[in-house]
């Protein structure tokens, strides 16, 4: 699951795939008309991993609905500067631990 934005606390777009380095690339190459060509979201600002495609899209679902502010606090706490995660992105920094969602009902 990932959010991309056009900006430091502009627009949020937040989505699942099962290729996280591939889909921002589409994202970057407005491969699709839609919402985040629209509005120019490229820029990859969080993202965590999931161990099920079903996980990821629960987990986007519910992210989804949550205010804006949480949305924003949840981008704040790991990557304060709004850097663009894309560049540099790495197989094991896609698959690194500390960004594996694990539900609270498992901690």
């Amino acid at each position: 699951m990932y959010i991309v934005t056009n900006n430091r606390n502009g627009t949020l777009y937040i989505g699942h795939t099962d290729d996280l380095s591939g889909r921002i690339w589409e994202h970057k190459q407005k491969a699709y008309k839609g919402f985040t060509s629209k509005y120019s979201c490229d820029r990859l600002v969080w993202f965590e991993t999931h161990e099920t495609r079903e996980g990821a899209f629960q987990r986007e679902r519910q992210t989804k609905k949550w205010n804006r502010v949480w949305k924003l606090q949840l981008i704040e706490t790991s990557n304060p500067d709004w850097l663009d995660l894309y560049d540099g992105l790495t197989e094991e920094q896609i698959y690194d631990s500390s960004h594996m969602y694990i539900p609270k009902a498992y901690v």
